[in-house]
């Protein structure tokens, strides 16, 4: 799995003319799912992202977490965060997993972030032409690959 995670102040996701999610200060997450992907990836990645300290404390330094800072999210499936551009112009998409096996596994994503958040989180649509807003407040924006483990 790879995540872009972006500090917001502010974000959203309108599918066909309908906002369908909208949070405050949190995080806007961009995940892409490979076929190689597992519970394992999901468990690591969620628990990452939740306890990042990307989030100013009291005194300005970023020293707080989601959890701590009591943020909302959107989950976003991005298969394009898997795009190999190393040969030619044109991405490919092969290493992004079929849409069969990647749907369940951004549900259980989504699902794990929020019972480590104890809330609900937004989401885009699996598969939907999506327009994603945001207001990215630092900037602060984190790639994460749980191949990679950072």
């Amino acid at each position: 799995m790879r995540v872009v995670l972006q500090r917001v102040s502010r974000a959203s996701v309108t599918v066909e003319d309908k906002q369908i999610s909208t949070i405050n200060e949190g995080l806007l997450i961009l995940v892409g799912i490979e076929g190689s992907d597992t519970q394992e990836d999901i468990d690591w990645l969620s628990n990452k992202i939740v306890n990042l300290r990307i989030f100013n404390d009291d005194q300005g330094v970023m020293n707080d977490s989601l959890l701590e800072n009591k943020g909302d999210a959107i989950v976003v499936s991005q298969f394009t965060l898997h795009a190999a551009t190393k040969k030619g112009n044109r991405p490919s998409y092969m290493q992004a997993a079929r849409p069969e096996v990647a749907s369940p596994l951004y549900e259980a994503f989504v699902a794990s972030i929020e019972s480590k958040l104890g809330k609900n989180v937004g989401t885009g649509i699996f598969g939907a032409d999506m327009k994603v807003d945001l207001l990215n407040d630092g900037p602060v924006t984190i790639l994460i690959d749980t191949k990679t483990k950072e």
